[in-house]
């Protein structure tokens, strides 16, 4: 047998049998194949960031961002702080417990803890942490010498930190707490408008928590600056990393002006974004933010190990929907794919029912398994910033990174964070950006699937509800108490409850500003939906859409289905037909309707040429239905003709 083939390598793959295309060649081909089309309207498309996206990237266009694309864990740290990535350090899965009672979390956070999960999350504002016992109820049996902390506690750390260090005493755990127990007093005063207390008193808190974490627990950072808040009230990538920037530049300042290091402030703060449904936007925004806080530790003179940001994520609630509610699970996989391909150091997976109930063992499975699949069987634990050198990704990358700089001075021009956030310029443009966002799903010019596009129209809704967080009790301050976290352990364990201590800390002077409320992309599509459905429930009735098709199954079909799913959108019941074999003009069919109908509404599909719409408005066409029509206008009228809503 001879091996002598299977021995010898290969010869080089060259394509030098084709000839190199220039751009100018593939613009004009391309122009061609749009036959008519204006090719800066139909292949460039404007993001909500107000970048422009090309149809096609070259090398020449990314060469000036492509100029500092060095190594991963290279400063600025465009690809990665850790040299190896992911086949150094893993990032954490940190599935998040939201469950009340600290028995039943308890339970929830063991079971993820066994099946996956690699770090204690769990929701400060969502478990009932009245007690020091309910802390040690929560996380009994859980070793946190082996799962870092990656918890949230709002305002104020101190309370939670102190809980959390007296339970590692009585257990017996020596081992110093990781992680982060992390506040973002700034984040809680945007969600509720404005601070209990006084913005100094919790700066006061923060600086304490970070002396304890300095002496005691070098490698748990406790301010966690949060950009849901932004995220979820429509921000875009720009502005959600900005305003999470610009806060940590906040703390730092502060930090700084009660004693500590810039190092020792930027060394313990975690930053948690959000992960939203444009792919690569996402990417370029994670690999922009690393270099913007490089740039800016720099600027403070911070060193190497400060200008590394830490950066978890989460997928995002502002794209969840009510309807069609697994398709949240391809959303969630391809914001965590962003959120992996970007460099995250931790991150979170919504469960797919999180806008609808209370999730339960099997939405979060699905979750965790997500996360898991991707580092267990996808292998992209083994690429590092396998988007690197991408002439598409370091382009956008360069972009975004000028923008969040630009908006950053901004910020800082006008005082810095907190005093934008009190005058109102950061939730005012952030109100602008979310208005946008509902007029291009209005008008379909953006698409959700089973919301404003192709409703599922024999779906049956999720049983369950949300249950509503607790109001928090007000405490009573234990008298004589010092602002110390080992001050206020030994009042935990006196019987105080963590509303006491933080009421201990608290000066009641606290200020007012606008808030910025969370909401989702498709909830104007979701009431409207329910409206009907609540008034088929009430009255047996339904809104009737009578498709009056014109010519073959051929002529009339792809306009009869596009007529069908946009009325479908509001749960009308469309009844369908396969036509009338002979068409009729416009004008008679609308003045024959009416004729015998005048409360009759008339749709046509299709946007009319300008020199027949007056004949057709004044043949008795109520409406025209097509691709650039407002569904979400036209649809909420028919509900009010009809007496729905």
């Amino acid at each position: 047998m001879d091996t002598k083939s299977n021995t010898e390598p290969l010869a080089p793959v060259t394509f030098d049998e084709f000839a190199p295309t220039s751009y100018e060649t593939w613009k004009a081909a391309a122009i061609e194949s749009l036959k008519g089309g204006i090719f800066e309207k139909k292949l460039f498309t404007k993001t909500p960031e107000g970048i422009v996206l090309s149809p096609i990237y070259t090398e020449a266009e990314a060469a000036p961002y492509k100029e500092r694309l060095g190594f991963p864990g290279a400063a600025d740290f465009l690809r990665g702080t850790k040299t190896a990535g992911y086949a150094e350090e893993p990032w954490k899965i940190a599935q998040e417990v939201e469950v009340r009672d600290p028995a039943e979390a308890n339970k929830v956070l063991l079971e993820e803890l066994n099946k996956g999960t690699n770090a204690v999350n769990f929701d400060a504002e969502a478990v009932e942490l009245n007690t020091l016992a309910d802390v040690e109820t929560l996380l009994n049996e859980v070793q946190l010498r082996y799962a870092p902390l990656s918890v949230y506690a709002g305002a104020s750390a101190l309370p939670l930190l102190a809980a959390l260090l007296r339970r590692q005493k009585k257990v017996g755990d020596d081992a110093p707490l990781t992680g982060c127990v992390g506040a973002d007093p700034m984040g809680e005063a945007v969600k509720k408008g404005g601070f209990d207390s006084s913005f100094s008193s919790y700066m006061d808190q923060m600086a304490t928590t970070l002396k304890c974490a300095l002496k005691h627990a070098p490698e748990l950072k406790v301010i966690y600056v949060q950009s849901s808040v932004y995220h979820n009230g429509g921000a875009n990538a720009i502005q959600e990393a900005a305003a999470a920037l610009a806060t940590g530049l906040t703390y730092i300042d502060e930090m700084v002006a009660r004693g500590y290091t810039v190092d020792e402030a930027a060394e313990h703060i975690r930053f948690n974004f959000c992960l939203g449904p444009n792919f690569f936007m996402e990417i370029a925004k994670l690999r922009a933010v690393r270099v913007v806080w490089a740039q800016l530790m720099q600027a403070y003179g911070a060193g190497e190990k400060a200008q590394c940001i830490d950066v978890f994520a989460e997928t995002s609630q502002f794209t969840t929907t009510l309807y069609d509610p697994y398709v949240n699970v391809l959303r969630a996989t391809t914001q965590a794919f962003s959120g992996v391909v970007g460099g995250v150091s931790g991150m979170k997976i919504l469960p797919f029912d999180a806008a609808v109930r209370d999730s339960d063992p099997f939405s979060r499975r699905i979750a965790r398994n997500i996360q898991v699949m991707m580092q267990e069987e996808f292998n992209l634990l083994s690429p590092v910033d396998p988007a690197g050198g991408s002439w598409y990704v370091e382009t956008l990358t360069g972009q975004l990174g000028e923008a969040i700089w630009k908006q950053i001075q901004k910020i800082q021009a006008a005082g810095g964070m907190l005093e934008a956030l009190r005058a109102g310029t950061v939730q005012s443009e952030i109100a602008a950006t979310l208005a946008d966002r509902f007029k291009r799903l209005a008008t379909r010019q953006d698409r959700a699937v089973g919301s404003n596009m192709y409703p599922n129209m024999s779906e049956k809704p999720l049983e369950g509800a949300k249950t509503p967080k607790a109001a928090k009790p007000v405490g009573k301050p234990v008298e004589g108490l010092k602002t110390c976290v080992k001050c206020a352990g030994d009042a935990l364990e006196e019987g105080a409850t963590l509303a006491d201590v933080a009421a201990s800390f608290a000066d009641g002077q606290g200020e007012t500003f606008a808030a910025i409320l969370p909401h989702r992309w498709t909830e104007q599509y979701e009431a409207l939906r329910k409206a009907t459905e609540d008034y088929i429930a009430r009255t047996g009735d339904n809104v009737k859409v009578f498709l009056c098709n014109m010519g073959p199954i051929p002529q009339h079909k792809a306009r009869a289905d596009f007529s069908a799913s946009f009325m479908e959108v509001a749960h009308f019941e469309v009844l369908r037909n396969n036509g009338f074999a002979t068409p009729e003009l416009v004008p008679p069919v609308a003045k024959g309707i009416k004729a015998k109908a005048p409360q009759m509404k008339v749709y046509l599909a299709g946007a009319p040429a300008p020199e027949f719409k007056p004949s057709y408005d004044e043949a008795g066409v109520d409406e025209y239905i097509h691709v650039r029509a407002n569904c979400l206008a036209i649809l909420t009228n028919i509900q009010k003709g009809k007496g729905i809503i």
